[in-house]
């Protein structure tokens, strides 16, 4: 058991060695790299594209169109030949001999034409506008929920792999503690002091703090990948991050002032609910639109030739076509009733989203509330628990207590430890939910960079320089 904790150890220690060759990626730095690859950020990117191109549509009822035809054709069709003929502005009088009417020569001709088309009364493309244009701002404000919710992931990912570096630390210490208690025991077997049993209950104490290092050490390395997966990356695990949270204090300073009641400002989410709503009642009035007549204009120049396109005189048309589809058989009235639906669904949408919000705004305050007032507590936690913990040390020592009292003491001292940071942690947490079901950007919470920062500073100096580190890579 002691080799296997060597081991365990100079493995942690390796690890660390290889984290200060690296630069460590700060939370802010984190944020930046999500916004711009983490994968629901690039979907709903893309999806805002796609809405974008389908808002284009509906002009196809609204703008113009030009477009250019050419064609060649050769017949001795009597009728056909004799129009092409004409067209081509070679009519003579001997063209109305019965026998050439009746039995022409195959005549050749290229027709080509510049055709405009402009559409004058369109009510559906209209209306398809407005609602591809809702759809694609319903899409933009969803696409900026992503990235706010995506800071709120990359923050619980990032902390979480922080606290899971933490708690190996909080474990490395816990073993050095567990083994030095073993070997206190065996000497004082050794001296007659106490008897075998506090030697092996120790011992097996001690294995039980190696087991646990060793699940958190590999829990360290999952989390750094899941942090990698969240960020958009390719998940190695070769990811630096902070070893230790910031400080209780830092983050009850930055953040106890969320824990004001205030109401969540217009959410992303929200506004992308009511913009499809606006979305659906647009498509809703389109299907109804249908009904009405259109009107296009056009323009056209031809040119008739035997040679070759475009030669020849030209001709020109202008003219006005209006068109009512009175009843179109069941699809008019499908697609009524379709994008009826759909506005109901759209309508209980936003009224659902508003009301979540609403929610959310006074759930996030009162988990706030609860975080610190837990880690208050974890705090105060620590401080007797190492002292109890120190107390019954010396106590051991002369004799006073049972080494089941001095193995408690110390697994008091772990979970205390342990708590903390996953109070601190769950501070964290509970205040970029906060800000987010504010409709705020949790993202500012990488003012807590620097507390990271010293905090790490801190602990590297002092350590000694034989304490092993946290398992981060």
């Amino acid at each position: 058991m002691h080799r296997c904790w060597q081991l365990l150890i100079a493995a942690a220690a390796t690890i660390a060695a290889a984290t200060g060759a690296r630069a460590q990626l700060p939370l802010r730095d984190a944020l930046r790299l999500a916004d711009r690859a983490a994968f629901p950020n690039r979907i709903a990117a893309g999806n805002t594209a796609a809405h974008r191109g389908e808002a284009l549509a509906p002009l196809r009822g609204l703008l113009p169109s030009l477009h250019l035809d050419a064609g060649y054709v050769r017949t001795t069709d009597p009728i056909s030949t004799f129009g092409l003929t004409l067209q081509q502005r070679r009519i003579t009088a001997a063209d109305f001999e019965p026998q050439r009417l009746n039995f022409p020569d195959a005549v050749g001709n290229y027709n080509a034409g510049i055709v405009v088309e402009q559409p004058v009364f369109n009510a559906e493309a209209w209306t398809g506008r407005r609602a591809a244009r809702s759809a694609l701002d319903a899409a933009a404000a969803q696409q900026d929920w992503t990235r706010l919710s995506t800071h709120a992931d990359v923050i619980r990912a990032y902390y979480g792999a922080v606290l899971a570096a933490e708690r190996t630390a909080v474990l490395v210490s816990a073993a050095r503690a567990a083994h030095a208690h073993v070997a206190q025991a065996q000497s004082m077997v050794r001296n007659g002091l106490v008897t075998k049993s506090d030697a092996l209950l120790a011992d097996v104490r001690a294995g039980d703090v190696d087991a646990r290092l060793a699940d958190a050490c590999g829990a360290a390395e999952s989390a750094r990948r899941q942090v990698e997966v969240v960020l958009g990356e390719d998940p190695t695990g070769k990811l630096a991050l902070p070893y230790a949270l910031p400080a209780a204090a830092r983050i009850t300073e930055l953040v106890a002032s969320d824990t004001a009641a205030q109401p969540p400002v217009d959410r992303a989410d929200v506004d992308a609910a009511r913009r499809g709503l606006d979305a659906a009642r647009a498509d809703a009035l389109r299907a109804r639109s249908t009904y009405l007549p259109r009107i296009n204009g056009f323009a056209r120049y031809d040119w008739n030739s035997a040679a070759r396109p475009y030669a020849g005189d030209k001709n020109w048309t202008v003219g006005l076509m209006a068109s009512w589809s009175v009843f179109a058989g069941g699809g008019t009235l499908s697609d009524i009733q379709a994008t009826g639906g759909r506005e109901s669904a759209a309508r209980a949408q936003a009224e659902a989203a508003s009301a979540r919000a609403r929610l959310e705004a006074e759930q996030s305050r009162s988990a706030l509330k609860v975080a610190l007032t837990r880690l208050q507590i974890a705090e105060r936690a620590v401080t007797q628990s190492a002292e109890a913990h120190r107390i019954v040390s010396r106590q051991y020592e002369g004799g006073l207590v049972t080494i089941a009292e001095l193995l408690d003491a110390q697994t008091a001292d772990i979970e205390s430890s342990l708590g903390l940071s996953q109070a601190r942690y769950a501070v964290i947490v509970a205040a970029a939910e906060r800000r987010l079901a504010l409709g705020l950007d949790p993202g500012s919470l990488a003012a807590l960079d620097d507390a990271s920062s010293a905090t790490n500073s801190s602990d590297a100096a002092a350590r000694s320089p034989s304490d092993p580190a946290p398992c981060t890579p």
